[in-house]
């Protein structure tokens, strides 16, 4: 079973439009999203899946994509696109 359909996941309820504000276009939304992904047994699972899964869009395991992103930087170093352009 995948992290999607963890019968324990905080979110299992709430619309998914609540974790995609980008499209929404409320910032504010991440906040609210937290709240569930703070109190999930499963956040960690879900963070990784997405992590794995290079998701770019919503919030995973409580975590915007940006933060993802972050995240995967640490873990993987500097991308060679990234590291030529400080060459530069």
């Amino acid at each position: 079973m995948s992290v999607l359909e963890a019968p324990d996941a905080a979110c299992r309820d709430v619309p998914t439009r609540f974790f995609f504000p980008e499209r929404n276009g409320d910032p504010r939304t991440a906040g609210y999203v937290a709240m569930f992904c703070d109190l999930c047994p499963v956040r960690a699972e879900c963070l990784e899946w997405a992590l794995s899964h290079l998701e770019r869009y919503g919030i995973w395991g409580g975590k915007t994509e940006t933060e993802r992103r972050a995240i995967l930087r640490q873990r993987n170093g500097p991308s060679p696109h990234m590291a030529r352009r400080r060459a530069s």
